[in-house]
């Protein structure tokens, strides 16, 4: 089927409180292990490119078209998303809707309020257009996501009624707001806020997404997916399983050169990722139901 946007997908996931599954796509062999584990497991899935990704791909058209001929080649039925991550202006996030993706982040969050407002309006104006989704973020969530670091010192948790007006001037159709969590691995306890992430939820009426999905705990998962968060972004925990397969070929297989044996391992250790992620989001079965118009309200 077509590639979709966002919007649909993450009503009903709002609404019926699971989550659904973004994953990034690293190489063709991710794209491959993500959209076969979505399709076995029958859940909406979201595929991404970071901005650090997008040259090793060959570019947003590239991987675009990639993409798009993976689901008619393995005949994927579920919904799949195209979505740029952390797309650094209002031209980047206009390049990928032309390209092909479905659905942006504008990631505009180390401005000052007023200039992440204007930008993301911006944005979503564009994506009206294109019948893109549009995904912003209120405050500045820790960790590396490519060549972005953002400490301990800088990250911060965001503040409600920022959160609160963003929605309301922009239109968004979903919020990351920083609420504890972080890109890569986790150093101790992930500390994420669930009274503030209660309080915006309340005050935009908006499904939230949340950053850093590796290293999360399931029960914090779980709560988090109870107070609306309806997209949870994992990678790293991906990567890690990638060269998990792969080193394990070459100590099991001394010699082996064959580039398609020991990254089909890699993908398959992907793709249990994948369908073990989409299971503790509470996404499995219910691609049928993405599919179905939802009502504004949760």
């Amino acid at each position: 089927m077509p590639l979709v946007s966002m919007k649909n997908m993450l009503q009903r996931a709002w609404q019926g409180r699971y989550a659904v599954g973004h994953f990034n796509i690293n190489n063709l062999e991710f794209a491959q292990a993500i959209l076969l584990g979505a399709e076995e497991e029958e859940a909406p899935v979201i595929l991404a490119v970071s901005p650090g990704y997008i040259d090793h791909l060959g570019g947003l058209r590239t991987a675009a078209v990639m993409v798009k001929e993976l689901v008619k080649e393995y005949r994927i039925t579920v919904p799949v998303a195209l979505h740029l991550d952390h797309g650094s202006s209002y031209e980047q996030c206009l390049e990928a809707m032309e390209a092909g993706f479905t659905s942006v982040m504008i990631d505009a969050s180390h401005h000052p309020l007023e200039q992440n407002i204007s930008v993301t309006k911006q944005v979503v104006k564009a994506a009206r257009e294109f019948g893109a989704s549009v995904e912003a973020e209120v405050g500045r969530i820790g960790g590396k996501e490519d060549d972005l670091v953002v400490d301990e010192a800088d990250a911060m948790y965001a503040i409600p009624e920022e959160c609160e007006r963003l929605v309301k001037e922009t239109g968004v159709d979903c919020l990351a707001p920083a609420l504890g969590s972080v890109h890569g691995p986790y150093k101790g306890k992930p500390k994420l806020g669930f009274a503030q992430m209660e309080e915006i939820g309340r005050r935009t009426g908006v499904p939230l997404v949340l950053h850093g999905g590796t290293g999360i705990p399931l029960a914090d998962i779980q709560k988090a997916i109870s107070l609306g968060t309806a997209k949870i972004n994992v990678n790293t925990e991906n990567q890690w399983a990638f060269t998990r397969g792969i080193c394990r070929m070459f100590r099991e297989n001394e010699g082996l050169y064959d580039p398609r044996k020991y990254l089909g391992a890699g993908r398959e250790e992907v793709k249990q990722t994948v369908k073990q992620k989409i299971r503790e989001f509470g996404s499995a079965n219910k691609a049928a139901e993405a599919l179905l118009p939802s009502s504004s309200h949760a």
